[in-house]
């Protein structure tokens, strides 16, 4: 079982100076972490810590070090191996997951991955967003989709498992959009995806866009119905780890109803039920094939 998050006190080229000093619009100023290392707390005790909560909550006894926080591959190969090795010391912790960008990856980082497949489960968390150019400079993200192909395919073969982040609901993107990107993911080689509804975080360059009235919230049905079409083109074996996110209710802006993760679940699986549908029902490797989506739409 994951843990929550671990905050290792990494940074983001997005947010240095590399890239730019903005981040992405819709990123809050912990990148999605907890600030546990501006408290204090080391990787081992963020773990414990975890351990303990879902031990008694779930009853697990094996668990998977998920390094959320800001850019998880972004810094020297040493460092990362000190603080993935602190990792997979503690006790009933059988692999790691790493949150990163598809521009933060080398040899020399996906050979440290390599090197643990062996003994522990490792998953890469690739943060694609969005296969469309168009898309990826709106949101500042400051790579573009062929930087999401060339990051994949040094991954593959290696014993590593992909996992894919994709937001619907992203600024300027249709329906048509949006299922352009989840048939990408669909044959790049993932084993997983956590598909996201971009939500309104407070003080973010996309708050400012929502209050201005630049940008309008999917709807929740509209988000069930996307989930559910993108749902049906992903391959059958492919992982669904998360299907909406899971906002801090005090640091929202919209939509109020992203609070309703439980609602939201239950209306994707009622929607599938009604329309007697089902992942990879309209998967097909032969249309999909990528040579064919080479142009946006």
């Amino acid at each position: 079982m994951p843990l929550g998050t671990i905050d290792a006190g990494f940074s983001c080229p997005n947010r240095d100076g590399t890239i730019s000093s903005g981040g992405c619009i819709y990123c809050n100023s912990l990148g999605s972490g907890t600030g546990a290392y501006r408290r204090g707390l080391s990787v081992t005790e963020q773990l414990r810590a975890g351990i303990q909560a879902m031990s008694k909550r779930y009853k697990a006894k094996k668990f998977i070090a998920y390094f959320q926080a800001y850019t998880n591959t972004y810094a020297p190969v040493e460092r990362l191996k000190n603080i993935y090795d602190e990792a997979l010391a503690v006790d009933d912790v059988v692999g790691i997951s790493i949150g990163t960008r598809p521009d933060c990856v080398n040899s020399e980082i996906l050979d440290l991955l390599e090197s643990y497949t062996g003994s522990f489960m490792v998953w890469l968390e690739y943060g694609v967003q969005s296969m469309l150019d168009r898309t990826l400079a709106a949101i500042n993200r400051g790579h573009d989709a062929a930087c999401t192909e060339r990051a994949v395919a040094m991954t593959r073969g290696r014993g590593i498992n992909m996992c894919a982040h994709v937001i619907l609901g992203l600024p300027g993107e249709t329906r048509d959009d949006m299922l352009y990107t989840a048939r990408r993911v669909a044959e790049m080689g993932f084993d997983g995806i956590k598909i996201h509804l971009l939500y309104v975080v407070k003080g973010t360059r996309l708050s400012e866009m929502y209050f201005a009235g630049d940008y309008e919230c999917l709807g929740q049905k509209e988000y069930v119905d996307l989930v559910c079409d993108v749902l049906e083109l992903l391959p059958p074996g492919m992982v669904i780890q998360r299907i909406t996110g899971d906002p801090h209710r005090e640091e929202l802006a919209a939509p109020a109803w992203s609070l309703d993760k439980a609602g939201t679940i239950r209306a994707i699986n009622e929607t599938l039920k009604q329309r007697d549908s089902f992942q990879g029902m309209l998967y097909n490797p032969g249309d999909n094939a990528m040579g064919s989506m080479r142009c946006e739409p």
